[in-house]
């Protein structure tokens, strides 16, 4: 249905890779010239300036929850006014004891406008939709809890 490509590139500074002193920072392009840095997490000594593959997952996760609750909101003819998410990935040990973003919570906080505000079992099941429609979801093993 969709392509979508993304160059990786990351040069050693160092003249050894040495595990507790190469550089992990390194670059994110994506198509249309888009750029970010991006590094390890702090805790396998990257630079916490930068995002990393664990905090990007749930990033990516937390988006694509929040476009399919617009998008299934807006077929409903639910007006959302804001839409407001302090995710949060972890990163842990899975069932076969690998190192994995096991879960990720969304909490997502939304306010509604106009004459049609769905109640509060309405917004879960807009939340229920959302999470069946995403693609993200679709496409991890990542356990998704959503507070409502």
């Amino acid at each position: 249905m969709s392509e979508h490509k993304i160059d990786i590139n990351w040069k050693n500074s160092g003249d050894n890779l040495s595990y507790y002193e190469y550089d992990r920072t390194h670059s994110w392009e994506f198509e249309g010239g888009k750029k970010m840095q991006a590094s390890a997490a702090p805790e396998f000594i990257g630079d916490i300036k930068y995002i990393n593959p664990e905090e990007a997952l749930g990033a990516a996760l937390a988006s694509c929850h929040m476009m399919s609750f617009l998008f299934v909101a807006s077929k409903k003819k639910f007006v959302v006014d804001t839409y407001q998410d302090k995710a949060i990935a972890i990163l842990e040990k899975n069932a076969k004891n690998k190192m994995a973003v096991t879960k990720i919570y969304l909490n997502p906080i939304i306010t509604f406008k106009g004459a049609n505000i769905p109640t509060q079992d309405e917004v879960k099941l807009l939340h229920e939709k959302a999470h069946d429609e995403c693609f993200i979801a679709n496409s991890v093993l990542t356990e998704v809890i959503i507070n409502y």
